[in-house]
């Protein structure tokens, strides 16, 4: 398989690019920083000796490996996203390598006392004796999702490499702006022509997913009343706590940090306020769809029954649909799932069939006609200064396409 040192050096070429992604842009991508790394793999695609390699206006890069078989099998894809999150700033990245790790306490910066530590992140005890790349403390890495990218291109290089493997046409895709939800908003999949794909987005080794949430974003606007506080009595109308009453009607059970598995949540991630108006930002979340349905309604009901209690529509609630669970677009077509699943098992990989507590590019793909399960790509503690990925596990990302590749050709 690649050799390490290759790995890394690939991996740390990608993550030391800033492609961060801006949910306040309207363009696509949504920062044009995007387009440097954009680019670059382009020129990476072309010299490893892969063909049609496109890229659109909008930086949609795609790919084809030919089959190198005389009979037909269907077309597959694989798919990744080459921007980082928002969430927490991905410029100026300077990865650590760790080797050999020995279970203990990492100190990614003595600066500023910040240590990645086993007793917080138990994952990390898998992990011990392997080779790990982490941060300074100070950026996230970018694993997600440039460890898929480079799984992806390590992989179609081996193929090329090793032409006794057989296998089908295979084609590759890289998108912008995933972690905002664009991902796939412009992908054309009838350019892509694969019968299915699988995204190369998912955590630890083993991960092996094809259920999601069903997602949607709620503004809930409040409107207030200035005047001057000495004079205020029976006059004023202060929109923050108005707004206090909305946030503590909903479940408070039911948030992120309350829920796992199959719990679906409400998510208040921000808000901005002024006595005259206050807005709430929240995400819906659940993977039952009537369950999703109700908490949309839940949500537009407290607003009816508050406004009900001042007498005036003091509270408007907007709620967009995101994306939609693919467990409906997958179902019909499981023996996509059960490839890469003997793929992992060939690779001596315990598969971990689980549903994904977020979003990804696969949910909105699978509804656009391109069925598109999730791969684990092996990083972990993602959109934040705690992120990790083993080598190991990319090369073990590298073996399950590998295998998948070759069992497609054997169907």
């Amino acid at each position: 398989m690649i050799q390490k040192d290759h790995l890394i050096k690939r991996f740390i070429g990608y993550v030391t690019v800033d492609t961060e992604s801006d949910p306040n842009s309207n363009s696509t991508p949504s920062t044009a920083k995007q387009w440097d790394l954009a680019n670059a793999l382009v020129e990476e695609l072309k010299s490893i000796g892969m063909e049609d390699v496109t890229i659109d206006e909008n930086a949609y890069i795609m790919a084809t490996l030919p089959s190198n078989i005389d009979k037909e099998v269907p077309t597959i894809g694989f798919i990744s996203h080459f921007d980082t999150s928002p969430d927490f700033t991905g410029a100026n990245v300077k990865p650590q390598i760790i080797e050999d790790y020995d279970g203990k306490d990492i100190v990614l910066n003595a600066e500023q006392d910040i240590i990645l530590s086993p007793e917080y992140f138990e994952d990390l005890l898998m992990y011990k004796g392997q080779t790990l790349i982490t941060t300074d403390g100070t950026t996230l890495l970018g694993a997600d999702d440039k460890a898929g990218i480079t799984e992806i291109i390590s992989a179609m290089e081996y193929l090329i490499q090793h032409p006794e493997i057989k296998h089908g046409k295979i084609r590759v895709g890289f998108t912008p702006d995933e972690e905002i939800g664009r991902g796939a908003h412009k992908f054309d999949v009838a350019k892509f022509g694969a019968d299915w794909a699988y995204t190369m987005d998912g955590s630890q080794v083993g991960e092996l997913e094809y259920e999601n949430f069903n997602a949607a974003g709620a503004v809930v606007s409040i409107q207030g009343k200035i005047v001057h506080p000495g004079y205020a009595k029976g006059k004023m109308v202060n929109s923050m706590y108005i707004a206090t009453d909305f946030i503590n009607s909903l479940p408070r059970m039911e948030t992120p940090e309350h829920t796992e598995d199959r719990q679906g949540f409400f998510h208040l991630h921000h808000m901005e306020g002024e006595v005259d108006g206050t807005k709430l930002h929240y995400i819906i979340r659940d993977h039952d769809k009537e369950h999703f349905e109700a908490r949309k309604a839940m949500m537009q009901q407290l607003a009816d029954e508050l406004n009900a209690q001042y007498g005036f529509e003091r509270i408007t609630v907007d709620i967009k649909d995101q994306y939609f669970n693919m467990r409906e677009k997958i179902e019909p077509v499981m023996h996509i799932v059960d490839i890469a699943e003997e793929a992992m098992e060939i690779a001596n990989i315990k598969p971990l069939i689980k549903p994904i507590r977020g979003g990804t590019d696969g949910s909105q793909l699978s509804y656009m006609g391109l069925p598109c399960p999730n791969i684990f790509a092996g990083g972990h503690n993602f959109h934040g200064r705690f992120e990790y990925v083993p080598v190991e596990s990319m090369q073990k990302a590298i073996e399950v396409i590998v295998n998948i590749a070759q069992l497609v050709a054997k169907k």
